[in-house]
């Protein structure tokens, strides 16, 4: 295993049974959920958290972290922080009451964080726990989807799972056009923010953070643009779209990248692929 041979790490022969049994996916990936999933049990942690910019491969880390957790023993339900945005009309609603911008989902504000809290909660008790959909071609809450708790391990993934609230001098000055243009008063922005602040309670349930150190914002719109290759044509965005797009996040991610706090912190290099692998 490369990755544990970065850490200098001994391998437990349970690993490397559990690497060979898990599903296609990047080589590192498949190794880092396997170690963490170890950690994990290790320290019998129930909730934990997966932190980084678009494109980062949370998606993909979930889906082997969870199948990593079935073949040792630990019942894994990875909830993403996107299947909670709000539903498209109550952010049109939004968008009209405050904002246009928050009609666009993802940044904070476009959550709906107390069902998010709730249904972590809910997943360490018995019962059949709903856990909403969200269909980003559709831009909307489709459906959902029901899961016999309690599980061993809930594990929220996010973009800005994390990301740290900063004070209200840091939104005087735009960092892009979209800032510029569509947020001179600094409305949105503000909005988000404060937002954000109500998001550390989710954060706060979070015992360990693992945070994908994107290289940069270039990356995170090629990564983008390579996601939405993957979708159905009369779904996909066009390269202009994925910037604009990816300006509604680029403020917090460049705040995240200058210092998020995690318990592992896996650096990425330009080619997806894992660069350094840090615990705090």
């Amino acid at each position: 295993m490369r990755l544990a041979d970065l850490l200098s790490l001994k391998v437990d022969p349970e690993i490397e049974r559990v690497l060979a049994g898990l599903p296609e996916g990047p080589p590192d990936y498949r190794e880092l959920a396997c170690l963490l999933v170890e950690r994990w049990r290790g320290r019998g942690d129930q909730c934990v958290g997966i932190g980084g910019g678009q494109g980062a491969g949370k998606s993909t880390l979930g889906r082997l972290i969870q199948a990593a957790g079935q073949s040792m023993g630990v019942r894994i339900e990875v909830i993403s922080l996107d299947d909670f945005y709000l539903p498209k009309a109550e952010r049109e609603a939004l968008a009209e009451r405050v904002h246009p911008l928050l009609a666009t989902r993802g940044p904070p504000g476009t959550h709906e964080m107390e069902l998010l809290e709730a249904t972590i909660s809910a997943l360490a008790r018995s019962g059949s726990v709903a856990i909403p959909e969200f269909d980003k071609g559709r831009d909307d809450r489709v459906a959902h989807r029901s899961v016999d708790a309690p599980v061993d391990l809930v594990v929220l993934e996010g973009w800005c799972v994390g990301a740290p609230v900063r004070s209200p001098e840091e939104l005087n000055e735009p960092v892009n056009s979209l800032e510029r243009i569509d947020d001179a008063g600094a409305v949105w922005r503000d909005f988000v923010e404060r937002a954000l602040v109500d998001y550390q309670r989710a954060y706060a349930l979070l015992s360990d953070l693992v945070f994908l150190r994107v290289p940069g914002l270039d990356a995170v719109r090629r990564w983008r643009l390579q996601q939405e290759r993957e979708r159905p044509p009369e779904q996909r965005l066009t390269a202009e779209d994925v910037d604009r797009f990816v300006e509604h996040y680029e403020r917090i991610t460049r705040r995240m990248l200058r210092g998020t706090e995690a318990g592992v912190t896996v650096t990425l290099a330009d080619d997806h692929s894992v660069a350094a692998l840090s615990f705090g």
